[in-house]
């Protein structure tokens, strides 16, 4: 096949399976006004005019729905509260500004920048979206998880819903999505060049993000993750805490040939997620992450609109503070406050001295050399709306604060196309980390390439440049589709699902045909990428 020969499309929205939703009275594990609160809140949407759903996660669903202003809540003052400034979603894009601004002057400390090779990304990307899709391509999704369940033009998600009887309401199967949505987006961190899963469903074999998808779906419906034997669909702190290395190992299919990259983090995150669900204000009384749903429906700032609008800080706040317990306590902190996945970086401004660099546990007056990313927490964010927006008719206010991810697909494009080129001296040093890794592996090296920590300095700079090069990719992108686009406009997570991400992938597996690897490598411990 060609570089750009058409793609397999998404599947079509008259080929699902039909969505068996009822929007009753009366909602499964709710009780009282509250359950049905949030039921009259769901059809006031829905009898208002909003989208109404034909697949279970629409692409379009919000499409003619125009947001009213909303005030949106200001993060803190980083003189004042460092930490929690650093932990908002508002501090990813704002602080990494200052590491894009460097690039733009080509002044970065580990990579030499080559702005005039911009045009050849623009014009890859371009040309993957005309490929893979129709004008003026308002069929694309935005970045998700729940894409990778359809690997194969098969919409399990669709399929999965037509399981549930009827009597199992809008609220109840929401909190069933998110439940699996974010359990597989936790187990989502890397898979590693060695690992595939095989259906137990069809036989057939998946490798990285889509076959973690499925692997964590097939999970699920065993009912792995859930401690109520009355229902198995659904994931809670009981069945987490019962969850071990071995048991988690067995649903992958990890063993030796087919080894998951990072097992033990995996499972001790999750086994962490257990103690975050014990978190009754936003997770409930039998701590179930879908549990949220009945938090935002109820939050203030949620009531005091006549629709069903959340202030994306309100599921912000839920996923950065309802799961800080799921971090390592290795992470960077600031005066013993963890703030999860955000990093010291030289290239940030530095405290006291030119020459003084942030250590990973440091103290109020570090905060200005750290960049936050929350790459997870972000991805999370992604892929939790979908269900909610379609299932539940919500809109989230303040969706334009996410940022581009910054992980090794949306930043490899930028190296593998030569907008960031490693300087020598990091590169020698990296290439030395991956023959210690291979030797204390017993990899074998097939396509080598430099390797580094998560925290290493080179891995922190390339993500922070990643951030602001994903935002003017995005705005060059709508420029050069501009009449195709007749009028419309990509957004930023459609330009990462068409475009930035499945780019990455399709660059790496150009010019490393045998693991399909990024040029730049995490020796990940499965809790970060």
């Amino acid at each position: 096949m060609g570089l750009f020969s058409r793609r397999e499309k998404p599947p079509k929205s008259s080929s699902d399976p039909p969505i068996q939703s009822s929007y009753s009275t009366a909602s499964v594990n709710s009780s009282g006004s509250r359950g049905a609160s949030i039921v009259n809140r769901i059809s006031a949407s829905s009898a208002a005019g909003l989208s109404s759903t034909t697949t279970p996660m629409s692409p379009n669903g919000s499409n003619n729905f125009k947001m009213p202003k909303i005030d949106l809540p200001r993060p803190p003052d980083p003189q004042l509260d460092p930490a929690g400034y650093l932990r908002s979603l508002v501090a990813v894009r704002e602080r990494s500004r200052f590491v894009y601004d460097k690039a733009m002057r080509n002044e970065l400390k580990h990579f030499d920048v080559d702005m005039s090779k911009m045009a050849d990304v623009v014009s890859f990307v371009t040309n993957l979206i005309k490929r893979d899709y129709d004008a003026p391509y308002t069929s694309i999704p935005p970045h998700g998880r729940y894409q990778h369940f359809c690997v194969g033009g098969r919409d399990r998600i669709s399929q999965l819903l037509s399981t549930w009887p009827e009597e199992v309401d809008s609220p109840e199967r929401c909190r069933r999505l998110i439940d699996l949505f974010l359990v597989s987006v936790l187990l989502d961190a890397g898979a590693g060049t060695q690992w595939s899963y095989k259906s137990n469903e069809n036989g057939r074999v998946y490798r990285r993000s889509e076959g973690l998808a499925v692997a964590s779906l097939e999970m699920f419906k065993t009912g792995l993750f859930s401690g109520d034997p009355s229902n198995r669909a659904q994931v809670d702190k009981v069945g987490l805490q019962q969850l071990t290395p071995e048991k988690l190992a067995a649903g992958l299919q990890s063993r030796p040939g087919n080894e998951m990259a990072g097992l033990e983090g995996r499972t001790e995150l999750l086994i962490r997620l257990a103690t975050a669900l014990e978190n009754k204000e936003y997770f409930g009384e039998n701590g179930r992450p879908g549990n949220m749903v009945d938090h935002l429906l109820s939050h203030p700032s949620t009531q005091a609109s006549s629709l069903l609008i959340v202030p994306l800080p309100v599921l912000w706040s839920v996923l950065m503070n309802g799961l800080a317990p799921i971090w390592p306590p290795s992470r960077t902190s600031i005066n013993g406050v963890s703030l999860g996945d955000a990093w010291p970086c030289q290239s940030m401004p530095q405290p006291g001295s030119s020459s003084k660099t942030a250590s990973l546990s440091g103290s109020a007056d570090d905060w200005e050399s750290i960049v936050p990313f929350h790459k997870l927490t972000q991805w999370l964010t992604y892929s939790l709306m979908q269900p909610m927006q379609s299932l539940l008719k919500m809109h989230f206010a303040g969706t334009e604060l996410l940022t581009g991810l910054p992980e090794y697909r949306n930043g490899g494009l930028f190296v593998d196309m030569g907008v960031l080129n490693l300087k020598r001296d990091d590169m020698e040093r990296g290439l030395q980390n991956y023959s210690d890794y291979c030797r204390r592996t017993g990899n074998k090296g097939v396509e080598v390439a430099p390797m580094f920590e998560p925290s290493d300095d080179v891995v922190v700079e390339w993500r922070g440049v990643t951030i602001g090069l994903l935002d003017l990719l995005c705005a060059e992108v709508n420029k050069s589709l501009k009449k195709e686009l007749a009028g419309n406009e990509m957004t930023l997570p459609q330009v990462l699902e068409a475009g930035s991400w499945k780019g990455g992938r399709e660059m790496a597996e150009i010019n490393r045909p045998n693991t399909k690897e990024p040029p730049i490598l995490i020796d990940s411990d499965g809790t970060v990428f």
